[in-house]
């Protein structure tokens, strides 16, 4: 049972420190919920079966993974809206900059 313990702590010990050296992304959130959350249930489950270290040393590792995977996708879809996000503003920038364009060659034209 202590060397689940310490197992437990250990994780927790090593992505709450993370989260000081800088903001954590949305991948590394990801991994972070699934490693915790694998070895919450994977210790349940263990524990079950009496190896309650292994169930949450398992499932911690499949939770990292799962929890990676679906952050990458979610890390991917917000840097794809950034990125369409600074092309429309960068279109709007150009827009602004050709209506002005235009009306200054009106007044030219009116004089």
């Amino acid at each position: 049972m202590k060397r689940e313990l310490f197992i437990l702590a250990a994780l927790v010990f090593v992505v709450g420190s993370l989260g000081c050296s800088r903001p954590l992304t949305t991948r590394e959130k990801g991994a972070a919920a699934g490693t915790l959350g694998g070895a919450a249930l994977g210790g349940i489950i263990g524990s079950a079966t009496g190896h309650a270290g292994a169930g949450a040393g398992i499932g911690s590792l499949l939770g990292l993974g799962t929890g990676a995977l679906v952050g990458d996708q979610l890390q991917g879809q917000q840097d794809k809206k950034a990125n369409q996000q600074r092309q429309i503003e960068d279109t709007q920038a150009e827009l602004e900059r050709q209506r002005r364009e235009i009306e200054r060659l009106k007044k030219e034209r009116e004089y």
